[in-house]
């Protein structure tokens, strides 16, 4: 066997050490679809421990032939190999390499135990990550505020087009059909009890006091706060955030305080569209179910909801939002220069961003329980 395909030859079968010389070219290519033939002939060869190995006279070696020829060795070196110098570095990178994956420890009694406080440590290192980027973030606004020559208008002002502007189509969408559902419902259960005219407070506090604020929220958080993951993800992945560091330009005033500051001021005017747009829906099916006037429910809203819970609607947008940009972006610099920490990241920031906006909701509403619903 020889050529340019990988071939061998035995040298002196009838001495008492007899020597396999390797000639070809054991390459991907050279080896081709005889891979499994090559390995199989070179094990049974590889038996005989006495055998001696000569690569001398490859044309060419590479990664996949070296493999495969380790692998028909049973993964160590022949007792007698002869190589040339380059071809050494390659099988010492092979030998280096562990043979078996180590076995994993099997949970005993206190495995439950060791699972929570693996949790516990890498909800206190998000944790403290978060609160460091809160610091860094008060201490860029406060600069920004003193010298207000440095403030990232432009940052500023496209963050909030793709945050606020383009999303306007699908919350006002989500908040009109949620809205007829809503309505559609409720009224089936007041007309039951004749109380008709009550469609009007309870679509009034519920969407504008807590619907529409949540609802909005988790689309943004789903839209632009995956956006802005994917956006710092990629921009790791492509070394621009290690460019920004040597080049001396901070990502929080450059990144992360244009995006936090943008989506302050959208949140609340989502809130607004949202619940305006969840409003609509709900007299339209109000007046489909139960014959309700419109100019009726429009008129009678100003009464059966108080002026708070517009402000306290809101104030919840402003804190969404903050919520909202500093998880995303906490997970998107925590990304690391690969594609599988890219998707990993942009799901664990939109999961995180929407929990803590519930957590958050909830917070208010215990806080502010007896606020705009008593007249």
């Amino acid at each position: 066997m020889g050529g340019d395909e990988p071939g061998w030859q035995v040298d002196a079968p009838a001495a008492a050490e007899r020597t396999v010389r390797l000639l070809g070219r054991w390459t991907l290519q050279g080896v081709g679809g005889t891979s499994r033939r090559l390995v199989r002939e070179l094990t049974a060869l590889a038996r005989d421990r006495a055998l001696g190995w000569d690569l001398r006279g490859v044309d060419q070696l590479d990664d996949a032939g070296a493999v495969l020829l380790w692998r028909a060795w049973g993964r160590q070196s022949p007792a007698r190999l002869a190589l040339r110098p380059e071809q050494q570095i390659v099988f010492s990178h092979l030998a280096a390499v562990p043979g078996q994956r180590p076995r994993a420890a099997r949970p005993g009694l206190l495995g439950p135990l060791v699972a929570f406080g693996s949790a516990v440590q890498v909800l206190l290192d998000h944790g403290r990550a978060v609160l460091l980027l809160v610091g860094q973030l008060t201490l860029d606004l406060c600069d920004v505020l003193a010298r207000p020559a440095r403030v990232p208008w432009m940052e500023i002002s496209a963050n909030l087009y793709r945050t606020g502007s383009q999303a306007l189509g699908i919350t006002a969408l989500v908040g009109f059909l949620i809205g007829i559902v809503l309505s559609y419902l409720s009224s089936k259960q007041l007309h039951m009890f004749g109380a008709d005219v009550f469609i009007v407070n309870l679509l009034g506090i519920a969407v504008i006091r807590e619907l529409g604020p949540v609802l909005a929220a988790i689309l943004v958080a789903g839209r632009s706060g995956s956006a802005m993951t994917a956006q710092l993800g990629v921009m790791r992945v492509t070394q621009e955030l290690d460019a920004m560091t040597v080049m001396g330009i901070p990502h929080g005033r450059r990144l992360i305080l244009p995006k936090a500051i943008a989506l302050a001021i959208a949140m609340p005017l989502l809130i607004l569209w949202t619940s305006t747009m969840a409003l609509a829906g709900g007299i339209l099916a109000a007046q489909v179910e139960l014959g309700l006037n419109p100019l009726y429910f429009i008129d009678s809203l100003r009464s059966a909801v108080p002026i708070a819970n517009y402000w306290l609607g809101l104030g919840k947008g402003v804190v969404f939002g903050l919520l909202i940009a500093i998880i995303a972006c906490h997970f998107g610099l925590r990304i690391r220069p690969n594609t599988e920490s890219l998707g990993r990241g942009v799901t664990a920031s939109v999961v995180a961003a929407i929990t803590m906006v519930i957590i958050a909701d909830a917070i208010f509403a215990v806080l502010f329980s007896d606020v705009g619903l008593m007249l």
